[in-house]
């Protein structure tokens, strides 16, 4: 399948969790990192993390149902759903205590897992997460047209493939995600539906997560591409000012720092893993 190419490794680890086959990578040594990605991409997204920050952390990097080399789910896409994945998941490696970085859906997975185990999670960091922006009239009207947007790569109509190919242009826009946004064109069609159903879950009353986000106890990184036209920081930034103990940093990028900018994003991640204590 297209979308394995934009996920982990043919060779990468895998273990079933709630009837899910999960497939992560593990890149490194040192401070253990849980890696989550934003929906329709895959671990590869932070292969380049893993690769200026190695001899300082393990990246440990899964890719969600249907999505890169894991097996389907028999649950729709949400940040709900994949923290109840994460749960078990991170009891299946015996991590104790680690750091936990979430990118767009992912953040919101992230901030979810934080809420319910603080006493795992030595910091957070969170680049572009969903959840954190007023859902009015306007915010169901977008996430509708995503909706339908989407939906037509499930039912493959012809026009998706150039739409999809101009729409991920302006996701991620940079250079250094070139190849991993050629990897997540190339799989649209099989990622459609994880899509479909991530947007539409954004909708409903649990996708707020502004008042979790505000009793977070750890520190917290909010690492935000500033060029996002989905989940600009102008929307999210009374919910990111209201999170204890946090600090932002904005880079040039469409989505995912980490991806699009990478030595800005492991400087910066590098200086917040030396303030954290043990």
């Amino acid at each position: 399948m297209k979308r394995y190419e934009a996920g982990a490794s043919v060779t990468a680890p895998r273990l079933k969790v709630d009837g899910v086959e999960l497939v992560y990578e593990r890149w490194g040594k040192g401070v253990p990192v849980v890696c989550l990605h934003a929906i329709g991409h895959g671990a590869r997204d932070f292969e380049k993390l893993a690769a200026l920050m190695g001899k300082e952390a393990e990246i440990i990097a899964l890719d969600w149902p249907g999505q890169g080399r894991s097996g389907d789910d028999c649950q729709p896409a949400s940040a709900a759903r994949y923290c109840d994945l994460l749960e078990t998941f991170v009891e299946a490696l015996g991590l104790e205590r680690f750091v936990l970085y979430g990118n767009s859906i992912g953040g919101a997975a992230a901030i979810l897992y934080a809420d319910r185990h603080p006493e795992k999670v030595r910091g957070l960091v969170l680049s572009n997460p969903g959840g954190l922006a007023p859902v009015n009239g306007f915010a169901r009207f977008a996430i509708g047209r995503m909706v339908a947007f989407f939906q037509a790569g499930v039912d493959q109509k012809r026009w998706f493939s150039p739409a999809f190919k101009l729409y991920y242009r302006r996701v991620l826009p940079r250079r250094a995600a070139k190849a991993q946004r050629h990897r997540i064109i190339d799989a649209r069609f099989e990622i459609s539906q994880p899509l479909v159903e991530a947007w539409s879950s954004f909708v409903t009353p649990e996708a707020d997560i502004r008042a979790v986000a505000a009793r977070l106890s750890m520190p917290v990184l909010y690492a935000w591409a500033n060029k996002d036209q989905i989940v600009p920081l102008k929307k999210s930034r009374a919910a990111v000012e209201a999170t204890p103990n946090h600090e932002l940093v904005t880079f040039r990028a469409g989505h995912m720092p980490a991806l699009e900018t990478p030595k800005h994003f492991a400087k910066a991640f590098g200086r917040f893993l030396g303030k954290l204590a043990d």
